[in-house]
C-alpha cells in the first residue's frame, strides 16, 4: 500500500497550481517517490481530465513542469498534467549508477524482472495503477475516466508502451515526441531489457517495445508521433 501524499511546494502558473508531492510507493519497493502535477482553475466541484507526460532519459519529474511550456494550452483547455519521475530513486540496484542510460533516470518505464531489480524498479505498475491509486485516494479533483498520456524520447516510446499494452484502455489516446523507436533492435534498448528483463531482449520485444506491439493492433488506435526532419 502506497503512503499517503506529502506537499512539498506548491506554485501559481496560468491561473491554475503546481504542485509537488512526495510519498511512499509500494510499487518502487517502498522508496520515497515525486512528481509534479498542474491542476488548472476549476469551478465548485469539477474534476479536470488527466494527461500524463512521461520524460526522457537522465529527467527528473521538473524537467517537463519547468521546460515543457504546456500549461497556458492546458489552462485554457481545463486539464491537468501529472509529471511522474524516470525510475526509483535510491534503490542501491547493481550498476543503477554506473552510466546515464540505464539505472537512475533511466527506468524505461516497465516492470523488472530480474530479481536484482524487481523489487524497486517497477515504473510501468508505478505510473499506470499506483499514480492513479493515490490521486484518488487524496480526493484531488481529477476525472481519472479521462486519461491521455504523452512524452518525449524514452518518455516518448513508454507513452505509446502504456497505451498500446492497457487491457482496460485506460489512456485515450498516446502522443510521442521524437521518441526511441523498436528498442530490441537498437544498442541502447537491448541494454535496458537485458540488464531489467529475465527473458533479455525477446521479453523486452514481447511486452515493452511499441513497434512491436503497434504490428498486433487490431483496433483503431488514436496516436501522434511528432519528429524533426533535420538535426540541426
Amino acid at each position: 500500500m502506497a503512503g499517503p501524499l506529502e506537499k512539498l511546494s506548491s506554485s501559481k502558473v496560468f491561473e491554475g497550481e503546481l504542485i509537488k508531492y512526495k510519498f511512499k510507493s509500494a510499487a518502487l519497493g517502498g522508496l520515497d517517490a515525486q512528481f509534479n502535477l498542474f491542476i488548472p482553475l476549476l469551478k465548485n466541484g469539477a474534476k479536470a481530465p488527466l494527461l500524463v507526460y512521461l520524460a526522457g532519459l537522465t529527467c527528473t519529474e521538473d524537467n517537463g513542469a519547468q521546460k515543457g511550456g504546456f500549461f497556458g494550452i492546458a489552462a485554457a483547455q481545463g486539464i491537468a498534467i501529472i509529471f511522474p519521475d524516470t525510475s526509483p530513486r535510491g534503490a542501491g540496484a547493481p550498476g543503477e549508477d554506473d552510466s546515464w542510460d540505464f539505472g537512475t533516470g533511466a527506468g524505461f518505464y516497465l516492470d523488472a524482472t530480474k530479481p536484482e531489480y524487481s523489487k524497486h524498479y517497477n515504473m510501468y505498475t508505478h505510473i499506470t495503477s499506483e499514480l492513479p491509486e493515490v490521486i484518488k485516494a487524496s480526493g484531488l479533483p481529477i476525472d481519472l475516466d479521462r486519461q491521455s498520456i504523452f512524452g518525449h524520447s524514452m518518455g516518448g516510446h513508454g507513452a505509446l508502451v502504456l497505451y498500446l499494452t492497457s487491457k482496460t484502455k485506460q489512456y485515450r489516446s498516446a502522443s510521442a515526441f521524437s521518441p526511441i523507436t523498436n528498442p530490441s533492435k537498437c544498442p541502447w534498448g537491448e541494454k535496458a531489457f537485458n540488464g531489467y528483463l529475465a527473458g533479455g531482449i525477446e521479453e523486452g520485444a514481447n511486452s515493452y517495445d511499441a513497434t512491436e506491439l503497434i504490428a498486433q493492433a487490431k483496433e483503431p488506435l488514436h496516436i501522434l508521433v511528432d519528429y524533426a526532419s533535420t538535426i540541426p
